[in-house]
C-alpha cells in the first residue's frame, strides 16, 4: 500500500512563524494527530537561522544583520547559521516524520539519506548535476556557516554544498529541514558571516543550470521525486486548525523572544 503523505506549501513568513509550523508538525507527527508530512517554504523578511546550541553573540554580525533588515531566530534542530534569502534566491524545505514514515531504522543517519536521495534526484531533474556527500570529508571545529563544510548525507555540486540541512529526534519521531540555494547574494552573506567565503563554499542551481529557476517549478519537481525515489503519495494540504492555533502560539511565546533567540529558554 502507498504511503500517504502530506504535500504543505507556505507563504513566505518570519523566522518565528517558519521555526514554528515546523516544530508543530514534528509534535504532531509525535502524538499521531499530523501525518508524515513534506513542507516548502520561503522567509519574509530575509532570515538567519540558528542552530539550537549556537552561541549568538560570537557567530553572526547582528548589527550587519539589523542594518540590511535581516531577521534572525533560533531553529529547534543543531547545525550552523544559514542565511535564508527570499524566494527568489532560497527554497527551504522540511520532513516531520517517524522512523516507520521512511521505513528505516533508529539510525539517524538512515533518514538523512532518506532525503538526500529524493532531493538529489528532484535538482537533477532542474538539471543540477549534484552529488550525496556519504562520509564526512573533514573533521574539527563546526563552522559559523552552515555551507562552510558539507556534513554526510549532504549534497554537493562541483565540490561545493548546495543543500544544507539539520534533524532534531524524539524517540522514533523527527524533524529534519533544509535550504536549497536557487541563487546567493554573495556580498550580503560575506557581510553576515565575515569569517565566510561563500565563493570558496557556495553552489546553487543557478550556477548549475544557467539561470535561476523558478521557485514554484523547483517545488514541483522536488515533491515529485520524493514521490518517484520512495513510493509515497503527496497529497496536497493546508494546517489544520489546530495546527495553526499551536503554531501561532509556539511563534509568539518561542520562537519570537529574545530568551530563546539568546538560548537562554
Amino acid at each position: 500500500m502507498t504511503a500517504r503523505w502530506r504535500l504543505l506549501v507556505t507563504e513566505p513568513a518570519d523566522g518565528a512563524a517558519n521555526m514554528a509550523i515546523d516544530e508543530t508538525l514534528w509534535r504532531g507527527r509525535r502524538a499521531g494527530t499530523s501525518p508524515p508530512t513534506l513542507r516548502f517554504f520561503a522567509w519574509d523578511p530575509p532570515t538567519v537561522s540558528l542552530g539550537y546550541g549556537q552561541s549568538l553573540d560570537h557567530e553572526v554580525d547582528q548589527a550587519v544583520c539589523r542594518a540590511l533588515g535581516v531577521g534572525l531566530v533560533r531553529r529547534p534542530t543543531g547545525g550552523s547559521a544559514i542565511y535564508h534569502d527570499g524566494p527568489a534566491r532560497e527554497l527551504t524545505y522540511s520532513v516531520a516524520a517517524l522512523n516507520e514514515d521512511l521505513g528505516v531504522g533508529t539510525d539517524l543517519l538512515a533518514s538523512y539519506r532518506w532525503i538526500a536521495r529524493a532531493l538529489a534526484r528532484g535538482l537533477r531533474e532542474l538539471g543540477a548535476r549534484v552529488e550525496i556527500v556519504e562520509r564526512r570529508r573533514e573533521y574539527g571545529p563546526v563552522p559559523a556557516f552552515c555551507f562552510a563544510r558539507t556534513g554526510t548525507y549532504e549534497l554537493e555540486l562541483n565540490g561545493r554544498k548546495i543543500v544544507g540541512s539539520a534533524q532534531r529526534r524524539h524517540g522514533a519521531s523527527f524533524l529534519q529541514h533544509g535550504s536549497m540555494l536557487l541563487d546567493v547574494d554573495v556580498a550580503r552573506v560575506a557581510a553576515v558571516f565575515p569569517a565566510a567565503d561563500p565563493l570558496a563554499s557556495v553552489a546553487t542551481i543557478a550556477e548549475a543550470i544557467g539561470r535561476r529557476p523558478e521557485w514554484d517549478a523547483c517545488v514541483s519537481t522536488i515533491a515529485s521525486a520524493f514521490e518517484a525515489e520512495h513510493g509515497i503519495a503527496l497529497r496536497p494540504g493546508g494546517l489544520t486548525e489546530a495546527e495553526a492555533t499551536e503554531a501561532e502560539t509556539l511563534a509568539r511565546d518561542k520562537y519570537a523572544t529574545d530568551a530563546w533567540l539568546a538560548g537562554f529558554a
